[in-house]
């Protein structure tokens, strides 16, 4: 394989994925009661639950270090992609930024060619430009065209998501600039999305989860264009019933080229909480 592609683990990778052994994971982690949970294939997502559950503090991430992205650019690979968390919520992008100049620091010039890319997005996001990464390769193009298709599918490419409570969004401070969300006593579930930044923003509300789905559901098909040239990615936070039943809503309503759901990894786990729904076309 003359090419890899590195995934920050807010990026969810799928069983074929994984057999491939095309993607690698760049492991971030959390922090619960003063205990650090490694975001790999180790991860616990019951458990993690429980803990975040029983715990009075919010827990916490951090991202890989610019040394650890540095070790992933290793291998026999001449082009290297590396795909991150929106930079407008981690410090991810950045690292592996200067993973990716440490490393150039290192070698000699044109041993490899290394890009690394701002989802704006997270979780399925991520999942969904890696894998337009591996279509692009292997189509043929030559680096350079991958890394303009990419940038071009990312530009284009919209976040949803509702979640049952925005607790640790909102006490990590990702909710900046968001004034207008109800207070949880009244069930109010506010409709999420990613702005062209990669900030999160507020779309819309509605009481009850089945409401805000239902309200996401219909803005995804009216703000879809091209739908039938696009893959449907979903992620859920250990509901997948729940997730079924939104990409069948929305499969009713339009028609893509393919559709997957993935469970939460950790880092998305943490922030969607028990019964969050993301939704990426």
């Amino acid at each position: 394989m003359n090419y890899k592609i590195i995934v920050d683990s807010c990026g969810e990778l799928t069983y074929k994925m994984k057999e491939s052994g095309i993607y690698e994971t760049a492991s971030l982690s959390m922090q619960v009661d003063g205990d650090t949970i490694v975001d790999d294939e180790t991860f616990d997502q019951a458990d993690f639950l429980r803990r975040v559950a029983a715990s009075p503090e919010c827990p916490k991430s951090s991202c890989p270090s610019p040394e650890k992205y540095m070790e992933l650019c290793n291998g026999e690979e001449k082009r290297v992609y590396i795909v991150t968390l929106s930079s407008e919520l981690s410090g991810s992008y950045n690292s592996a930024e200067l993973g990716r100049k440490l490393w150039g620091e290192e070698h000699s010039a044109g041993e490899k060619k290394i890009h690394v890319f701002n989802s704006r997005s997270a979780s399925v996001g991520e999942t969904l430009i890696a894998m337009k990464i591996r279509e692009c390769e292997e189509a043929g193009l030559d680096f350079e065209e991958v890394v303009e298709q990419v940038e071009a599918y990312i530009e284009d490419q919209h976040t949803y998501f509702v979640l049952e409570n925005l607790d640790t969004l909102r006490k990590n401070g990702r909710l900046t600039g968001i004034k207008s969300i109800v207070a949880s006593a009244l069930n109010i579930k506010p409709v999420m999305g990613s702005t062209p930044e990669g900030t999160i923003c507020q779309l819309g509300q509605a009481r009850g989860m089945k409401r805000a789905l239902a309200k996401m559901v219909e803005q995804i098909a009216r703000e879809t264009k091209r739908a039938e040239g696009k893959v449907l990615g979903i992620a859920h936070c250990n509901c997948p019933e729940r997730a079924r039943e939104v990409e069948r809503m929305l499969l009713d309503k339009i028609r893509v080229s393919s559709s997957f759901i993935v469970d939460t990894a950790g880092i998305s786990t943490m922030y969607a909480n028990d019964g969050g729904i993301i939704v990426v076309i």
